[in-house]
């Protein structure tokens, strides 16, 4: 039985222009995130306010990215760890 890793957490987090962030996690990758496609909805219209979206800051209990009013992300959807989908992963399994 393999040993059991913890699950990736953001340690820090730095706003970039537009709706990007720049992620670093427990294990050490760093990831820029474009997060303009993601800021709709009643809780994440405040963040669509660049001086609002720059407020992020990281929950050490979490391990994701927060703001005040209490919009958050999976750490593991910003880690990039999910199946891909589409064109791509069709292409990788034909080869």
């Amino acid at each position: 039985m393999r040993d059991a890793q913890p699950l990736p957490r953001v340690v820090t987090a730095e706003p970039l222009e537009g709706s990007r962030l720049r992620l670093t996690f427990t294990d050490g990758l760093v990831r820029v995130i474009d997060l303009s496609g993601e800021l709709w909805g009643p809780m994440a219209e405040p963040l669509q306010d660049p001086d609002y979206f720059r407020q992020v800051s990281v929950d050490p209990e979490l391990g994701t990215v927060v703001w005040p009013n209490g919009f958050d992300l999976d750490p593991d959807v910003l880690h990039g760890d999910y199946e891909p989908v589409g064109r791509s992963a069709a292409q990788a399994s034909s080869h």
